[in-house]
């Protein structure tokens, strides 16, 4: 496979999709390969916001190829709480994003490759998709023992899922995307997964969980290049296209304009976590003080990503009904978020009456509130 990288090749990119005041829109036929240069999570996904809002596919299909530095991804209906365990990916510094098709929620790394098919609506088709990339897969290890579910997965040694699959249908564009478990961090990836947070109720779409497996467990000479490589050939050979595989940075702006407004739309508080489908918390947790273990009982409704209705239950004279009365009207309409809770906490904290012992309470109950989010 041949990888080009040049001046050259953007150009040859540019001029395929261009079209006078649209922007890059495909004005030819024939397939492409493109793969991205950065590994940052939310610039290729805008690259897939891109492609499905700008190209004509009526007459072209893609395969965009990427991969990214530790990211959790979750789909466009999902709650980040539900799904992963937040306040460790903070602590590790992994990226959330939240994507624009459906499905569950995955985890991303540089042992993790990411394929994007794009067509035209009427063209699109998973189920072929996925066989191409099996095809690859046997055609690059034989003994590899590699199928295609019902529910659009691809399972190893008929058990091991090794590929989730997602997707969105647009008006006149579609694409399917499946990751592919090469080398990931296996226990990264469980522990970000697993959301610690109790007393959750939510419409929003779970995650169906499954036993996963790298293909580098199963035969060590393999390497996300070596998959990659042998994906794009196939996707050549069944295109009758080239096999060559155009580099693309996704941040700059002379090849896909508008990208970086798109990127940076994906990063935002209000689309990661303000998109999550309303969800309420009933949970009760033990707030240990001195030598005493209290129980504390709260109930919050959540309304796009921001606390819409608040009540705590604190044992009696704990504190005093008007600070009790004034966290909680505090709360209400901020966002259910501990950088957002820390500091109110701290702002009301100067306002609250100088007792030590007083302060001392405050300070414990809004830590245990914060652990919360």
């Amino acid at each position: 496979m041949v990888l080009q990288s040049s001046l050259k090749n953007c150009l040859h990119l540019s001029c395929i999709l261009r079209t006078p005041k649209a922007g890059f829109r495909s004005t030819t036929s024939g397939s492409l390969i493109i793969q991205s240069i950065s590994n940052d999570v939310y610039q290729n996904l805008a690259v897939e916001d891109w492609i499905h809002d700008h190209m004509n596919l009526e007459n072209r299909q893609v395969l965009f190829l990427w991969r990214n530095s530790p990211a959790v991804v979750i789909g466009r209906h999902q709650n980040p709480w539900q799904e992963c365990n937040l306040r460790l990916l903070r602590q590790k510094n992994i990226k959330l994003a939240r994507r624009r098709s459906g499905g569950g929620t995955v985890y991303h790394d540089l042992g993790n490759i990411n394929l994007t098919f794009f067509t035209c609506r009427k063209k699109y088709e998973r189920m072929e998709n996925l066989k191409l990339v099996v095809k690859a897969l046997k055609a690059l290890c034989p003994q590899l023992d590699v199928h295609v579910t019902d529910r659009y997965d691809i399972l190893l040694d008929r058990h091991y899922k090794i590929s989730g699959t997602a997707a969105k249908l647009g008006r006149t564009n579609a694409y399917h995307h499946c990751t592919l478990l090469c080398n990931a961090d296996k226990f990264v990836l469980s522990s970000a997964l697993k959301s610690p947070y109790k007393g959750l109720k939510s419409n929003a779409t779970p995650s169906v969980p499954a036993s996963v497996k790298n293909l580098f467990e199963e035969d060590p000479s393999l390497t996300c290049e070596m998959l990659l490589d042998a994906i794009a050939e196939e996707y050549a050979t069944q295109h009758q296209i080239d096999h060559h595989i155009t580099l693309i940075d996704p941040a700059d702006e002379t090849v896909l304009p508008g990208i970086n407004n798109k990127t940076k739309e994906l990063q935002t508080w209000e689309w990661v976590y303000g998109k999550t489908p309303k969800f309420s918390v009933s949970t009760c947790f033990n707030m240990v003080y001195k030598d005493s273990v209290l129980d504390i009982k709260v109930d919050m409704d959540v309304k796009h990503g921001r606390i819409e209705v608040c009540n705590i239950d604190l044992p009696e004279q704990w504190l005093p009904p008007a600070l009790s009365s004034e966290l909680v009207k505090s709360l209400t309409g901020s966002k259910f978020c501990p950088n957002e809770t820390t500091t109110l906490a701290t702002t009301l904290l100067r306002v609250c009456p100088q007792d030590e012992e007083l302060q001392n309470r405050w300070n414990v109950l809004c830590e245990n509130m914060v652990t919360l989010m």
